[in-house]
């Protein structure tokens, strides 16, 4: 063992109850750091995977961003034309089929075809706005995690009578409807079925449970007054972060609008950012506060051995290794306090991933935690990072001890 490192290890043993004190403050820090990130990034994960779940990752609708180019556009530079509409306007993807068999070649996940229509749902002289989309059972659990939402029937039972709808959980709730109960449909366009309730689903965003219905696509078109008609593709990728890149090339490729779950939920994701600012800044708040006690600790050890130094510094000890002594004292306290946080942030997240949630409303019975190494790499950086700004200060003090000063007694 050098003597640089004996030396430093005798100064922290020699005050045994402020360095467990200081690594009691280090070890706190690091184990509520963990803990935090554990529950912040657990929780936004649920949060985000419930959303993503909820809707495809990527919806193609009729719609275009801007206005096709007129002849006269195409023509003349100085040609600009605005709020130009044809009188009939068919509503739809042209050649969805096409589309759609282009899509599949290259887009990493699955594509599938829907009609979404506007409808008033009538039951128990209730009435109730809602947004009926037509899909195709055998497509649908490739593009959206309906089919695992189902609370009571499956999507195979909209083969199984006539017209038959699946409506949100809370949905049915609203108008007291059950599986198995007949209501009325109007759409916007004044056309009307009666439909069977064949199943429930819960998706988890509120909004969706109490307005959406699924139907056949064939029953929506009807409801739309359109045969054929397809306004949607609903796309699902295998890597949710690239959507947004494979919705821009949907886009340019087939003209039509393509949104990804991150345009769609763009406000949600910079509230997490702000959120995420936040949880690092208590974190370190919490990390700058335990760097105190070591600072304190490396303070009272320099001004307590402010003799023992220049004794050292006469026999011709020089300030690097002065320096050094102090510094690795703050990261001898700094490493022991992060190790024993680790222990402590385990512990922690473990019991909080323990407490139970008993609540009828969501479907979740424990925390959402996440468990990574990641979390107690940065506690821990952090730490060592404080601890070594926090020893360095009462370090270059002890280095520029003179030792003639000291040993005549000047100081």
């Amino acid at each position: 063992m050098s003597l640089v490192v004996e030396i430093a290890l005798r100064h922290i043993l020699y005050r045994v109850r402020q360095t467990l004190v200081a690594v009691a403050g280090v070890a706190t820090g690091v184990g509520f750091s963990i803990m935090m990130a554990a529950l912040m990034e657990g929780s936004q994960e649920d949060f985000m995977r419930l959303l993503i779940d909820a809707l495809p990752h990527i919806t193609v609708s009729d719609e275009r961003r801007q206005a096709p180019l007129q002849p006269a556009e195409a023509a003349f530079d100085a040609a600009e034309i605005h709020g130009l509409t044809p009188d009939a306007r068919r509503k739809g993807i042209k050649n969805p089929m096409a589309i759609m068999a282009s899509l599949e070649g290259w887009v990493p996940g699955a594509v599938a075809p829907s009609t979404k229509a506007q409808a008033i749902l009538r039951y128990a002289a209730r009435d109730v706005a809602v947004s009926v989309v037509g899909i195709d059972p055998h497509r649908e659990p490739k593009v959206s995690m309906l089919a695992s939402q189902m609370r009571a029937g499956t999507l195979a039972s909209l083969y199984r009578a006539s017209n038959a709808i699946i409506l949100g959980d809370r949905l049915a709730e609203k108008i007291g409807a059950r599986v198995g109960s007949n209501i009325t449909v109007q759409s916007s366009n004044a056309a009307r079925i009666g439909a069977q309730v064949v199943g429930l689903f819960r998706s988890g965003v509120r909004a969706i449970d109490e307005g959406t219905g699924y139907v056949l696509i064939k029953t929506a078109q009807v409801l739309s007054q359109q045969t054929g008609l397809v306004n949607e593709l609903r796309v699902r990728v295998g890597d949710i972060m690239a959507a947004q890149d494979v919705a821009r090339r949907i886009e340019r490729e087939v003209g039509y609008k393509a949104v990804s779950w991150q345009e769609a939920h763009e406000d949600l994701l910079s509230a997490f950012i702000v959120r995420n600012i936040l949880m690092y800044a208590i974190v370190g708040a919490i990390l700058l506060v335990a760097s105190f006690g070591t600072y304190n600790i490396v303070s009272t050890i320099t001004h307590e051995k402010t003799r023992d130094i220049a004794i050292l510094k006469s026999l011709g000890l020089r300030e690097v290794a002065v320096r050094r002594i102090f510094v690795l004292e703050a990261l001898i306290i700094g490493l022991t306090g992060a190790m024993a946080g680790w222990a402590l942030g385990y512990a922690l997240t473990t019991g909080l991933g323990m407490i139970e949630i008993r609540n009828p409303m969501i479907d979740a019975t424990r925390l959402p935690l996440v468990y990574s190494a990641t979390h107690y790499a940065i506690a821990s950086g952090a730490a060592l990072a404080s601890s070594l700004v926090a020893g360095y200060f009462p370090a270059r003090k002890a280095s520029r001890v003179h030792p003639v000063d000291i040993i005549r007694g000047a100081t």
